[in-house]
């Protein structure tokens, strides 16, 4: 096969259907939408989830749990992903997000415990668990929390 011989595979590439444009066209006066009725209406059809008054689905089917509409919500980072940062470095969200560690802060960073921490950094975050305080502290850094 070469460059010049390239072409769209068969049934790909559809032309676009020109309603109302005359008897030739073979859509033309009522375009396809037939004679009169709710559909053939501009602006007509039913709104999305209408059954023809039946009772919809999402009114038969059983509602359960709750939405906490104030949820806060962390991205968390374990403790052993903070080695990739040098010794003596300020930890801080805007740093996570822009070394790639975090991609949504979401309503803030919370650290965990998970893993060890070999490094003495000063991590700044919005919480931290227990077992992450103890285990920046036994390294040698400090935790604070903004």
């Amino acid at each position: 096969m070469k460059l010049h011989e390239l072409k769209p595979a068969e049934g790909s590439r559809k032309v676009r259907n020109r309603v109302g444009r005359g008897p030739a066209s073979g859509n033309g006066k009522t375009a396809g939408r037939g004679h009169k009725g709710q559909n053939a209406r501009s602006g007509g059809g039913v709104r999305p989830g209408f059954e023809g008054g039946q009772n919809p689905i999402y009114k038969r089917l059983p509602k359960r749990g709750f939405t906490n509409p104030t949820r806060v919500e962390y991205a968390v980072v374990n403790v052993e992903t903070l080695n990739r940062f040098e010794s003596g470095t300020e930890v801080t969200p805007e740093l996570l997000v822009k070394e790639g560690v975090v991609s949504n802060v979401k309503d803030g960073i919370k650290i965990l415990g998970n893993g060890n921490l070999d490094k003495d950094l000063t991590v700044r975050a919005n919480k931290f668990s227990a077992s992450a305080v103890k285990a920046i502290e036994e390294a040698g850094g400090k935790t604070e929390v903004i």
